[in-house]
């Protein structure tokens, strides 16, 4: 049995920290907001984040983080990748040399190009970053719906640790030394999930998702594999299986904002629609800047951009990506004449 705990009580943390206290460790979750702690304790369930998942009686909510992290074997850090910094930067009194950070948000820092592992690296250098990640719904973890991730660490025994942790009969996890490439993954499948939402709202079928899948991996897999990370990994759970998911299901926040834009809404009234953090938006602009530093061709990506930022219809986004130059699929690929 473990002492951990949850630094934020959204959706994913909530979920977590379920499991968490579901194998038998125990969890203290963290909220910004007072009134959250209140009612969590209150009412054990978060109605607005997470609605009709209750949430054992055992899990202790506290507003202090130095309650969150004094003493604890390992923290989930389960803040919106945009509050992943700022988080960090409040919990430096706190941590210890060695102690484990697992983060659990998915995106790219835009004014860095930082990944979340990164970040916490470089603002708490004692501690130990690692990653979990993978097709995962909040909704659906926390009811216990068989789900499977990936553990990802610098080194193996760290990453077996987390393992043992959430594994579960309903919470399979992998483990993988290809930080880099699991976190690209779960960030920049955001970004073609809001295309491929945007493709439903212009009221396309299932032709274009499974377009926008295969050429989106491809686009994910080419710029992943310049940055240092590993082919397999775009090709397993953190790569081709959460950009299925977050393309196709009910559930996705990114999906449901690209859907809401190409119903004709702006960027910001999608967002507000939502009412949750949207992280494709805030890694869209970083992989196009990451594409043009490492010369990847990204298409959807770039068209994503012009749709969010620049005032491009999410028609005319379409149409541009079906229009583009011939191309060969698998230009390596040799003719036989």
């Amino acid at each position: 049995m473990a002492n951990v705990s949850v630094i934020g009580a959204g959706s994913w943390g909530l979920a977590l920290a379920r499991r968490l206290c579901k194998n038998g460790h125990d969890v203290t979750v963290w909220s910004h907001r007072e009134e959250g702690v209140r009612e969590l304790r209150e009412q054990h369930e978060n109605r607005s984040k997470l609605p009709g998942v209750i949430l054992p009686e055992e899990i202790q909510y506290t507003s202090s983080l130095e309650q969150a992290i004094v003493g604890k074997d390992l923290c989930v850090l389960a803040v919106p990748s945009v509050y992943t910094r700022s988080t960090a930067e409040q919990m430096k009194p706190f941590v210890t040399d060695g102690q484990i950070i697992v983060s659990v948000a998915k995106g790219i820092e835009e004014s860095t190009l930082m990944i979340q592992t990164d970040i916490i690296s470089q603002v708490l250098p004692q501690v130990n970053a690692a990653v979990l990640s993978g097709p995962s719904h909040a909704e659906e973890v926390g009811r216990d719906i068989p789900t499977t991730v990936v553990a990802g660490a610098a080194d193996r025994e760290t990453a077996e640790y987390i393992q043992n942790l959430f594994m579960s009969e309903s919470f399979r996890v992998y483990t993988s030394p290809d930080m880099l490439g699991i976190e690209l993954g779960g960030a920049l499948k955001n970004v073609i999930a809001l295309a491929a939402g945007v493709a439903d709202g212009l009221g396309c079928g299932d032709n274009t998702k499974a377009a926008l899948i295969t050429r989106g991996i491809a686009e994910m897999s080419r710029l992943g594999v310049a940055m240092g990370g590993h082919i397999e990994t775009f090709n397993g759970l953190t790569g081709i299986g959460d950009l299925i998911v977050t393309c196709s299901s009910r559930h996705s926040r990114n999906r449901k904002a690209g859907y809401l834009i190409g119903q004709g809404r702006t960027m910001q009234e999608a967002m507000d629609e939502v009412q949750m953090v949207v992280e494709g938006v805030y890694s869209a602009r970083a992989a196009r800047i990451l594409a043009v530093k490492y010369g990847i061709d990204m298409p959807i990506v770039n068209e994503v951009n012009k749709v969010l930022f620049e005032n491009k219809t999410a028609r005319e986004a379409m149409a541009d990506l079906m229009l583009r130059d011939k191309k060969i699929e698998h230009p390596e690929l040799p003719w036989k004449k």
